[in-house]
């Protein structure tokens, strides 16, 4: 027997017995109640669905002061505990109308209106759960995990919601393994065997509680390395995993922690006279106390009535971590708010008031209420509630023991960005208070650049050094970039520093030498300017073109001096000037030269009598030619 699943049923009862008690809501209506047991199982679920809808075979009822319904034995539903049982369920409530509120059914395929329509939850859709962790594991920098899931409806369509959240994310998954109980020894051989080999330190466990159990057991059989657990909210929460120290560490996703005034010594308040009325309770109370209450069994005690429920530590009375055990009990609250809003006005209810399933399931869409215990309580179009999550941490507590601890949130409620947030210490497996540490490649450094490997997920990648004139100043960038112009990298290739300005400074040795020779040389050609213009007169200076002789003196002057300007700091107009002034100056110079050196030749070219070539190469065309080339290397380029 599931203790945990029977507080639940007695949960609800619980709620009924207590909505009965109040005159604020269904004043002077008694409601009933028949809980059928579906064992988890499919099959079972629909046997139980068929009862629902005839009457048929409850496991224990108070039906005594219910009114009649006009269409279904049960005009509602509150269950089934698993995703695949309430499909089932769901599929065989629709056609009659019949309202399903489940408190632990978190399939997201559940949401779809048009194949279950009577359908609501006060669990949060597994869509919201899938995405919450896919954050989380982002968050905590892991980027290369495994998966494993139960192959169920509750395994498959929760594990594809998240790894479509976790691509989103730039999570790869290195396996993503499916195992369900039922299924031969060796397939849980097998998997266990991934696990052991894969490089994957973070594994996300999108299971059922016996399935991870199982799983944790055949591990145990042999040597595995150091597992951080990713756990769904399915065992996370689960008090028989705080007996498995292989889970210390476990980080997961559960409901909120909640308090139910009363329940407890509702739990308690029960009697061997009490429990024989039931068959579910008879059987709970011989398998806790180890006696017969009916005496029929062999070789086991009589129940004495000395038994004592109080001294009993099970999942039955430990109302320590009511989580689950709240959402049945506001499943039970919608229901009769429905049904209130149906029957009574603002002043009375209408008791002889007959309504068909349908009605409350109308009604289920409206509803918006506070629980007494501070809850609230209302559906989306889809039937679902919004989405708040504790982060919950499998630590160790002083005396050794394993407990839950709530280290965080997630919770739809809060402005976008801020939905999850975590707010204490977490402890890691192996207790260690640092973040295990699960990439397939580890970061790029500054100065390198990633190259995915080839046939591998984009989270392998080797790191390559930039190209030269490259930079890289940030971790895993996919490209370098390129420094400025006036830029190169430094040594590690992570900045970029900007070049060194080297030049001529005038107390350097070269630049004296340089200095004094083009002083020198400028001087002597002025001082050959000087002899020339003095005897500009004579027949030698002017039979060699007193002219052009000046403007090759005066552009050689200039040549010398040109020489000056690429000495000291350099400056935006010195480097303009420099280059243009000596490549103009330097080609009048040629220019000079290249006019007298025509006529030279020219001159002896010409030697028979009555030739006239040299009127061609008079003057005028020196300085033509002279004039033409400086304007060419004067103007401006493209």
């Amino acid at each position: 027997m599931d203790f945990r699943q029977l507080r639940f049923a007695r949960a609800m009862e619980f709620t009924i017995c207590e909505i009965n008690n109040r005159s604020d809501l269904l004043p002077d209506i008694t409601l009933g109640y028949q809980i059928y047991d579906s064992c988890s199982d499919v099959q079972m679920a629909i046997k139980v669905a068929l009862q629902c809808e005839n009457g048929l075979d409850p496991v224990f009822n108070d039906t005594s002061s219910c009114f009649k319904s006009a269409a279904a034995t049960v005009p509602a539903v509150v269950g089934d505990s698993t995703s695949s049982a309430s499909i089932s369920m769901a599929r065989m409530f629709g056609p009659f109308g019949i309202p399903q509120v489940s408190h632990s059914a978190t399939c997201a395929c559940l949401t779809d209106k048009n194949q279950f329509p009577t359908f609501f939850r006060t669990v949060p859709s597994d869509q919201h759960q899938a995405a919450a962790l896919a954050r989380m594991v982002k968050y905590f920098g892991w980027t290369w995990i495994g998966a494993v899931r139960s192959d169920t409806d509750y395994g498959n369509y929760g594990m594809t919601a998240f790894l479509k959240a976790a691509q989103e994310e730039g999570i790869c998954v290195e396996y993503c393994e499916a195992y369900v109980r039922t299924q031969p020894r060796s397939k849980l051989e097998s998997l266990a065997d991934v696990i052991r080999r894969s490089s994957s330190r973070v594994i996300v466990a999108f299971l059922h509680a016996p399935d991870m159990k199982c799983i944790t057991e055949e591990l145990a059989r042999k040597p595995v390395p150091p597992i951080q657990w990713i756990a769904s909210q399915s065992w996370i929460i689960h008090p028989d995993f705080l007996k498995i120290n292989m889970c210390a560490g476990a980080l997961g996703f559960g409901f909120p922690r909640s308090v139910i005034p009363s329940l407890r010594e509702f739990l308690l308040h029960l009697s061997p006279e009490k429990a024989l009325k039931s068959p579910l309770l008879t059987e709970f109370w011989e398998s806790s106390f180890s006696c017969s209450l009916k005496g029929s069994s062999k070789g086991v005690r009589q129940c004495d009535g000395s038994e004592d429920i109080r001294a009993l530590q099970n999942p039955y009375t430990d109302t320590s971590q009511l989580r689950t055990t709240n959402l049945v009990y506001k499943a039970t609250y919608a229901i009769a708010h429905a049904i209130h809003g149906i029957i009574c006005n603002e002043t009375q209810c209408d008791k002889t008031i007959t309504f068909a399933p349908w009605q409350i399931q109308h009604q289920l869409k409206r509803v918006n209420f506070t629980t007494k215990n501070g809850y609230r309580v209302n559906f989306d179009s889809s039937g679902d509630p919004e989405a708040v999550y504790e982060l919950i941490n499998l630590q160790f507590k002083k005396d050794g023991a394993l407990d839950f601890v709530t280290v965080g949130y997630y919770d739809t409620t809060k402005p976008r960005g801020q939905e999850f947030k975590v707010t204490s210490a977490v402890s890691w497996f192996g207790g260690q208070n640092e973040v295990p540490v699960s990439v397939c490649s580890e970061s790029c450094p500054p100065g390198t650049r990633k190259a995915v490997q080839k046939g591998r997920p984009v989270c392998c990648y080797d790191c390559i050094p930039c190209a030269e004139g490259e930079i890289s100043n940030k971790t895993d960038l996919l490209d370098c970039l390129r420094c400025p112009p006036e830029f190169w990298p430094n040594s590690m290739q992570d900045s970029c520093l900007p070049k060194p300005v080297e030049f001529l400074s005038w107390d350097d040795t070269l630049a004296i030498i340089l200095t004094v020779f083009s002083i020198t040389g400028a001087f002597m050609s002025v001082c050959v300017t000087a002899v020339f213009y003095k005897h500009r007169t004579s027949p030698i200076v002017r039979a060699n073109n007193s002219e052009l002789s000046f403007l090759l003196l005066f552009s050689l002057t200039l040549c010398f001096l040109c020489s000056l300007t690429f000495i000291g700091r350099p400056s935006e107009w010195s480097c303009t000037l420099r280059h243009t002034t000596f490549g103009i100056t330097f080609v009048l110079c040629i220019s000079c030269v290249l006019g007298k050196t025509v006529v030279v030749l020219m001159a002896f070219r010409t030697t028979l009598p009555g030739s006239n070539v040299m009127k061609w190469f008079g003057p005028p065309q020196q300085r033509l030619i002279v004039l033409s080339f400086t304007l060419i290397q004067a103007l401006p380029g493209p």
